[in-house]
Formats: structure tokens, C-alpha cells, sequence
């Protein structure tokens, strides 16, 4: 929602100031197709020259984001210390029952109380393949912990590859905007005997590629790209919050420590109070009983 209203406030500030001002949008709109043709067929051109088919598909993807925020909420941080509790107690109970669960999480009853985290892949074979580790009785917990954190580095570059293309993409626009302008402006010269009111015309709409190029890059792409890392970055605690609870697990602490450090490692605006997660832990020890 906020994305939307910066969008309207932008063009209504941007395009109102100048009208205010005593501009005239006459010739910007008779401009605009001709010179967004340009600016934004080159920008889209030079998009597809610098990037694969799995990068576009993602861009595609992932805009969305920018209006829609991170994919995990407050409650979803909530219900996943709830889960990583489940399966770390079951563990520590009975490893051979917990087997079942991490070796087919589709149709795991514990995992089926959580559907958001059950339909996300990463999060689930993150799980799954920490706590069959963990089954292994690794003799360095170091060894999963560096596994755990180059796999997380690797999938967060991935992810971040939407945003580093679009920026790409604002940072070549004021460029294209310039090769837009020369082209109105040689134009222009091609009728340089017309009369001055003529070619001042003619000299403002090949002025607009330049205004283009520039409002597109700082106004736009470039925000719609800062958006997308922020909201990439944000989703990346989740898997980070696995990694915090499980690497405790394997050091063996007890089941409530092992949350705690979740809960201590949860970003403040989605971290559940001590008090409503331990009635959610209890609630969960009651059930098992």
C-alpha cells in the first residue's frame, strides 16, 4: 500500500509542480511514446542482453514484492520456533520417530500444523536436512554451522539477483534518456530553418528523453530495486532463524534454550513476546501428553 501511494505522490508532486509552475504538458504528452519507446525499448533491450532467462523469470517474479512486503510475518516467526520446538523435543525423546517426519515432511503431521512454512521448499529442506544431520552425531557441530551459513550466503546472492539487475537497468537509464535527447535534438537540427516557436517545440520534446531517463532511473527502477533488497533481506531472517536454533540444538543445549536463542535472534517488529510463546510451547507439550 505505502508503495503505491509513493507512486501517486511522486507523479503527482513531479508532474504538478511543473504544472503549478506554468508548464506546459502538451508537449511532454505529444513526446512520451515517442522517447519511452526509445528510453524504455533500449533499457528493455539491454535488460535481456545482461541477463538469463532464469534471472528474467525471477525479475518477473519478484516484482510483486515491492508492493505485497516480505513474504514472512510476525506469525510465521512465531509458528516456526513452535515447529523447530516440535521436532527438536521429538528428537531428543525418540530420534527414530522424528525420522519420519524429516523424510517426508509432504505428509508429516507436525509440519502439516503449519502450511505457509510446509509449502515453502528452502525452509523445509533446511530443516530436514540440519536435523538428519544432527541424527548423524556429527562430532563438530562447527562442521553443519559453516555448511549452514555458506548454503544460506549462496541462496541470499541468489535472491539478490533480481535487485542488483534492476539497478543495473535505473543506473543505464539516464544514459539511454541522453541518447534520446540527441536524437531529438539532431532532429531538431534537421529542421533548423523552421521558425523559433517551432523548433523551441521541438528542442523541449527532445528535452523530455533526458527528463525520462532520469525521472525512470531515480524515481522508479532504482526505488522499485532498493525495495526488493530490503524485502530479500527481511525474508532472509527467517532462514537465519533455523540456523540460529538448530546449530544450539546441536550443541545440545535444552529444547526451551534453543528457542530462546530463535526468539533473542527474531527481528524486533516479528519477535514474539516470552510470555505468548511460552503459553505456545506449553500448548504444544499439553497436546504431546
Amino acid at each position: 500500500m505505502l508503495s503505491i501511494l509513493g507512486i501517486v505522490f511522486i507523479f503527482a508532486m513531479v508532474f504538478g509542480g511543473y504544472i503549478l509552475a506554468g508548464g506546459n504538458m502538451t508537449i511532454i504528452l505529444k513526446a512520451v511514446p515517442f522517447e519511452l519507446m526509445m528510453i524504455g525499448g533500449a533499457a528493455i533491450g539491454a535488460f535481456l542482453i545482461g541477463n538469463g532467462s532464469a534471472t528474467i523469470r525471477h525479475v518477473l517474479r519478484d516484482i510483486a514484492k515491492v508492493f505485497s512486503g516480505p513474504h514472512w510475518k510476525a506469525q510465521d516467526y512465531r509458528d516456526l520456533l513452535c515447529l523447530l520446538f516440535e521436532l527438536i523435543r521429538l528428537s531428543r525423546q525418540n530420534p527414530v520417530d522424528v525420522e519420519e517426519h524429516i523424510e517426508a515432511p509432504d505428509s508429516s503431521a507436525i509440519f502439516s500444523k503449519y502450511p505457509r512454512i510446509q509449502a515453502d521448499k528452502e525452509a523445509i529442506n533446511l530443516i530436514c536436512d540440519t536435523l538428519r544431520s544432527a541424527s548423524m552425531n556429527y562430532d563438530d557441530p562447527h562442521q553443519v554451522e559453516e555448511v549452514l551459513e555458506k548454503r544460506m550466503e549462496a541462496n541470499l546472492a541468489h535472491a539478490l539477483h533480481t535487485s542488483h539487475a534492476l539497478q543495473t537497468t535505473a543506473d543505464a537509464l539516464p544514459a539511454l534518456g541522453i541518447v534520446a535527447a540527441v536524437l531529438g535534438v539532431i532532429k531538431t537540427m534537421g529542421h533548423i530553418d523552421q521558425p523559433p516557436e517551432i523548433l523551441g517545440k521541438m528542442i523541449g520534446g527532445a528535452l523530455v528523453g533526458t527528463f525520462l531517463g532520469v525521472f525512470l532511473s531515480y524515481a522508479l527502477v532504482g526505488p522499485f530495486s532498493a525495495k526488493l533488497k530490503q524485502t530479500v533481506e527481511e525474508d532472509a531472517h527467517f532462514y537465519q532463524l533455523i540456523r540460529e536454533v538448530l546449530v544450539a540444538n546441536l550443541y545440545s543445549h535444552a529444547a526451551n534454550i534453543c528457542i530462546e536463542v530463535g526468539r533473542q535472534n527474531t527481528p524486533s517488529p516479528n519477535r514474539p513476546a516470552f510470555n505468548d510463546l511460552e503459553e505456545a510451547l506449553k500448548s504444544i507439550k499439553q497436546d504431546a501428553a
